[in-house]
């Protein structure tokens, strides 16, 4: 009996070992596959996260970068066209500032869009905020403010011009404001064959005691079948709110945007702002190029960048825009 309940201990007991062993082989094996599935997941985490972070710049991220000086001396309200054969002109005028002057306007080509030659002689007296458009049939226009309202003048080669007879646009508006005047038209013609003019109007009021100018700006808009005779479409930029606070001036179209969009720009207190204009509307503006340190605190600049206008030059996208006293500058787009 003791004997045989001996072996029947050692029996069991060898059973059990060799259970305890098959159950810590099983036990390995699931282990083993756990930590397999475990780091694949693993693996096709980081992998996905790295695919993620890892990716090319947009346009988006480009920014304007401060260039130099175009044409130095007592310049303002620059507009840049393209000539052809890789030719190309800026029109700008005397400050209003500079006395005995009678708002000439003047002209200096390029080649490459950083080197300015002036061209001789006056383009023009008493045209201030020069917007130039090439027309169809090969003649050019040119669109100014003068005594307040917006006329235009034609020209066979950009350098003569013949005023046209009539206003383009007057100060009336069915916004129920007083403007004093109307000025610094921007036109462009679209590929429907509309022309499509942002003006400004300018009304003899601060937008609030805290803001350096005593009147207040902002932008209408209208447009045209013939670049002649225009329908006035009313408000498209509002400087009225704490963004802009009063000042939107010196507005620039640019028909066609790398992406295929019309973009609007202009300048206000803290720099140069950008809209994009769709489906008879512009978007609330945003601020693209400031001309100052990142740094600077200063809400209201002395000398912020004015007047921008663009030109692209080969795959590089220009602005220019005025500093006060010192002349034309330029910025690109990188």
């Amino acid at each position: 009996m003791n004997k045989i309940n001996h072996r029947s201990r050692n029996q069991q007991g060898f059973m059990g070992v060799a259970e305890a062993i098959i159950i810590l082989i099983v036990l390995g094996v699931m282990g083993f596959g756990a930590w397999k599935v475990y780091s694949s997941r693993s693996d096709k985490s980081s992998s996905q996260t790295t695919t993620t972070t890892v990716s090319a710049p947009s346009q988006n991220s480009k920014t304007w970068q401060v260039g130099g000086v175009a044409v130095a001396g007592n310049w303002a309200d620059a507009d840049v066209v393209s000539l052809g054969g890789g030719r190309y002109r800026m029109y700008y005028s005397v400050e209003p500032e500079v006395s005995g002057n009678k708002l000439e306007m003047y002209s200096a080509t390029s080649e490459d869009g950083i080197k300015w030659t002036q061209e001789a002689g006056t383009r023009k007296t008493f045209a201030t905020f020069p917007s130039v458009l090439k027309l169809p049939e090969g003649k050019w226009r040119l669109y100014f403010q003068n005594a307040g309202v917006i006329k235009s003048a034609l020209s066979s080669d950009g350098l003569s011009w013949q005023d046209e007879a009539g206003t383009r646009l007057d100060a009336a508006n069915s916004l129920g404001l007083n403007f004093e005047n109307v000025a610094a038209p921007s036109v462009e013609r679209l590929d429907d064959g509309t022309y499509l003019m942002v003006y400004r109007g300018t009304v003899n009021q601060a937008y609030n005691d805290q803001v350096p100018n005593k009147n207040t700006q902002l932008f209408l808009w209208a447009t045209s079948k013939d670049g002649l005779s225009w329908e006035k479409q009313g408000l498209a930029i509002d400087s009225r709110n704490s963004t802009l606070q009063g000042l939107a001036d010196g507005p620039e179209f640019v028909p066609k945007w790398d992406d295929g969009s019309v973009k609007l720009f202009f300048w206000g207190y803290a720099g140069v702002y950008e809209s994009t204009y769709a489906n008879n509307q512009f978007s609330q503006p945003k601020l693209v190029y400031s001309g100052q340190s990142s740094s600077s605190q200063n809400k209201f600049p002395q000398n912020p960048p004015g007047d921008p206008t663009l030109l692209k030059v080969g795959d590089t996208w220009y602005m220019y825009y005025g500093q006060h006293t010192k002349g034309i500058y330029y910025a690109t787009l990188k």
